[in-house]
C-alpha cells in the first residue's frame, strides 16, 4: 500500500502539482467491519492506522510544490450500485458519525463520502462531519442515463443535500462511472453546477450492471479518459478534482495530469476570478487523490 501510494506523489512530483491521499477506509464503518469478520474495537484501528500510514507518507515526502492533504474516505452504509434500502436522514448521521468521528481525531484534514446513491444518505454524513468540525465533500454515483441508482437527478440530489444542510459539504464529486455517462447533464449554467468541483471517472464505459457481470477488468482507453476529463473542464467552471475510479491506474491518472493541466491554467486567466475556486487543479485516484 505505501508503496502504491508512493507511485502517485511521484506523478504528482513530475508535474509540480499537490496531492491529496484519500484512506483505504471506504469500507471501514461499523457494518461492513462486522461482515469482513473484525470486532467493532477494529473500527477505530483500521481508520487511525489507515490516516496514519498517510501522515507518515506526507510527513516523508511533502514539500513546497508538493502539498499533501490527507482525507479519510466513507463509503455507504449499503451497496455502492444498488441501494436497496434507504435511511433516513437522521439514521444516516447516527450511522456515520461514529466513522467520522474516529477520522476527526486523527490527522486528517476532511473526509470524502464516495458512491453515494441517494441524497438522505448525503445530507446525514454532511450534519455527522459538521457536528465534529471537520470538512465533508460528497460524492454522487451515477448510471448511465446520468441519474443516481436512487432515481434523482443530479440537480435534485446537490439542491436537496444543500437546503436540508445549509449548504454543509466543501464541494461536490461525481465518481464511479465514466464521462459519457454524465457529461450531458452539465449543460445549465445554475448555482448547482457550479458546486460540482470533482469528477473521478470509471475507465470503463459500460454501466453498473455489466460492471457486477464482468469477469476481467474493463481498463477503457487512458488517453482517452483524460481527454474526456479535459473536455469537462470548459462544462465545470469550478472543476479542479480530476482522476479516475474502477479499473483506472497510473496511466489514467498521468494522462489526465497531460491534457488537463494546461487547459485548466489557460481557463483560470479567462473565467472570472470569482468563479474559480482558488485551489490547484487536483488528479485523483480512486481512494488517492492527486492535487495538480
Amino acid at each position: 500500500m505505501r508503496n502504491h501510494l508512493r507511485g502517485f506523489v511521484n506523478i504528482a512530483r513530475k508535474y509540480n502539482v499537490g496531492i491529496i491521499l484519500e484512506s483505504a477506509t471506504w469500507r471501514a464503518s461499523i457494518d461492513w467491519i462486522r461482515k469482513l469478520g473484525y470486532s467493532d474495537q477494529d473500527v477505530i484501528n483500521v481508520n487511525r492506522k489507515a490516516i496514519q500510514l498517510l501522515d507518515d507518507i506526507r510527513n516523508e515526502c511533502a514539500n513546497e510544490n508538493v502539498p499533501i492533504v490527507i482525507s479519510g474516505s466513507v463509503g455507504p452504509r449499503g451497496d455502492g450500485y444498488n441501494p436497496t434500502v434507504i435511511m433516513s436522514a437522521e439514521e444516516a448521521q447516527v450511522y456515520h458519525a461514529a466513522q467520522i468521528g474516529i477520522i476527526s481525531q486523527t490527522n486528517a484534514d476532511m473526509v470524502t463520502a464516495l458512491t453515494l446513491t441517494y441524497p438522505e444518505e448525503a445530507i446525514g454524513i454532511a450534519r455527522a462531519g459538521k457536528a465534529v468540525g471537520m470538512p465533508v465533500v460528497i460524492s454522487f454515483t451515477v448510471e448511465s442515463d446520468g441519474k443516481l441508482p436512487a432515481g434523482q437527478t443530479l440537480k435534485e440530489a446537490i439542491k436537496l443535500v444543500d437546503e436540508a444542510t445549509q449548504c454543509a459539504p466543501a464541494y461536490y464529486m461525481i465518481d464511479c462511472a465514466h464521462p459519457i455517462s454524465f457529461e450531458h447533464v452539465l449543460t445549465s449554467k445554475e448555482a448547482w453546477v457550479g458546486r460540482i468541483r470533482g469528477i473521478k471517472g470509471n475507465a470503463s464505459k459500460k454501466s453498473h450492471a455489466e460492471l457486477d457481470e464482468c469477469k476481467e477488468l474493463d481498463f477503457g482507453d487512458p488517453v482517452e479518459f483524460g481527454e474526456c476529463n479535459r473536455a469537462l473542464l470548459y462544462k465545470l467552471r469550478n472543476l479542479n478534482v480530476l482522476g479516475g475510479c474502477c479499473g483506472t491506474d497510473y496511466r489514467h491518472i498521468e494522462e489526465t495530469c497531460k491534457a488537463c493541466i494546461s487547459t485548466f491554467t489557460r481557463l483560470k486567466h479567462i473565467y472570472d476570478d470569482r468563479m474559480r475556486p482558488t485551489a490547484p487543479l487536483q488528479a485523483v485516484k480512486y481512494r488517492t487523490q492527486l492535487s495538480i
